[in-house]
């Protein structure tokens, strides 16, 4: 098998030519279009806006008081706080939970965050069957494949290809019909819900006040996954915290119109706690665990306001290059403009990744929380310029600054001209030059400086 390309142009030019950027192209330009249809419907939405920006930059400012709240608000409404340093502690702490509890099949509702910590794999390992049972989720399962969305993580596929998966994996009659595949997706998944020992889910906000998550989805799995189960495992990036109720609902007006042009998202749970002894329904068990994964250190850094993000999606919708090249190019779970800035920061991954943008500054007009991308990708740039990717123009600059190191490269390259280029062009250049002569010639360098040509021509006519 080979190896994925290490680097974001090595990425972008396969996921270009195989045609899924077409299907992502399309998809994301129907999610911008439905934003901006319901951005003209809500004409307080630039004031909320304001107040959503205003309370995530209050929040991060003050992060470690509103965690401490939300843990000690958990535990007074019968829940468990686990703060994980990295993946690995986290993956520890939901496998020794399964463990404890003889866990045979999980059930997830969507969450990126388990998916930047790869927990489906750690659980399979102790045996544990996983099932994802977002519908865009469960597809992407099936297909072996992963999300390329941020709310939509199937955006690459088509219905075709679904139903040919469908067809194949689930040993049904092909379809195509969208409302068809979501009822054999139902079908197929109703009896797991009900025979699953755990639940896990994302939280795309948590209430420091009263201890309570927030999951919104546009279907009715997530309310399956955090009720059916005897165990609700939360997993929360430590970020993802609001002060209040009331903060709560601003957040969730400007949630679902940035992502898909809804006035609210269908299915909007608050999770308080476990089951009470009088409910019938509900988890035995609940256990947040919390993240940092990085988060940390990027909130000491340039990049801090890119915590304040909600994941709603808009900026990767709005973007020209994610909707050429899709999400898949940019080498991580996060994708689009918000990836470009949260991978290289949080994860000191994909360093090329800020350089994967033409700053033309959509995704900050699109924001919800007006996060300045462009700004915070022009500063990892800059960082990047001390690490490997830019090293050779650090060195070419201690050249060119250095008359006699200059004068010596240029014998050099008078030499390698006329070893490499014969015929006056070089077809085929080492290193970061065969991006050049992959596509074109490039023209050999003269055998001669333009000072030593002068000299040897001019100098002795003039006196110079």
């Amino acid at each position: 098998m080979s190896r994925a390309p290490v680097n974001f142009l090595g990425r972008a030019g396969p996921a270009i030519r195989d045609g899924k950027a077409n299907a992502t192209n399309v998809g994301a330009r129907l999610l911008a279009d439905l934003r901006t249809a319901a951005i003209d419907r809500y004409p307080a939405m630039d004031e909320t806006r304001d107040k959503a920006r205003a309370i995530r930059l209050h929040t991060l400012a003050n992060l470690d008081t509103y965690l401490d709240h939300f843990a000690t608000a958990v535990q007074e409404v019968g829940g468990e706080v686990f703060f994980a340093a990295d993946a690995a502690e986290a993956c520890e702490y939901v496998t020794a939970l399964a463990t404890r509890h003889e866990v045979k099949r999980a059930i997830k509702s969507k969450s990126m965050v388990t998916e930047e910590i790869e927990l489906n794999r750690a659980l399979e390992a102790i045996d544990v069957e996983v099932v994802e049972t977002d519908l865009g989720e469960f597809i992407i399962q099936l297909a072996e494949d992963t999300p390329s969305h941020l709310i939509a993580p199937v955006l690459h596929k088509t219905r075709f290809e679904i139903g040919e998966l469908f067809a194949a994996k689930l040993d049904v009659e092909y379809t195509d019909e969208p409302t068809r595949l979501n009822d054999v997706a139902r079908e197929h998944l109703r009896g797991i819900f009900l025979a699953a020992d755990m639940g896990i889910s994302g939280v795309n906000l948590a209430v420091a006040e009263s201890g309570s998550i927030c999951i919104v989805t546009n279907e009715g799995n997530g309310r399956l996954t955090t009720t059916a189960p005897k165990v609700h495992v939360a997993v929360m990036g430590m970020e993802r915290i609001v002060p209040d109720l009331a903060g709560l609902g601003v957040m969730l007006e400007v949630l679902a119109r940035s992502a898909t042009g809804q006035p609210l998202t269908v299915y909007t749970n608050i999770v308080t706690g476990p089951r009470r002894t009088e409910e019938p329904d509900g988890p035995d068990e609940l256990h947040v665990v919390i993240l940092d994964n990085g988060r940390s250190s990027v909130l000491a850094g340039e990049a801090a306001e890119i915590l304040s993000c909600i994941r709603c999606g808009a900026c990767l919708n709005i973007c020209p290059v994610y909707r050429a090249v899709g999400g898949h190019a940019y080498g991580g779970v996060y994708g689009g403009p918000v990836g470009s800035v949260l991978t290289p920061a949080m994860l000191d991954t994909n360093e090329d990744l800020p350089f994967a943008s033409t700053l033309c500054g959509a995704c900050r007009e699109v924001c919800p929380i007006r996060i300045d991308i462009p700004r915070m990708l022009l500063a990892l740039r800059a960082e990047a310029s001390e690490k490997p990717l830019a090293r050779s123009l650090k060195a070419y600059a201690g050249v060119a600054t250095h008359p006699s190191r200059w004068r010596a490269m240029l014998r050099a390259s008078g030499v390698a001209g006329r070893v490499a280029g014969k015929s006056g062009w070089i077809s085929s250049a080492p290193g970061p030059g065969k991006g050049w002569t992959d596509h074109r010639d490039l023209p050999a360098p003269a055998p001669k400086s333009f000072h030593r040509w002068w000299k040897e021509n001019r100098g002795a006519k003039d006196g110079t």
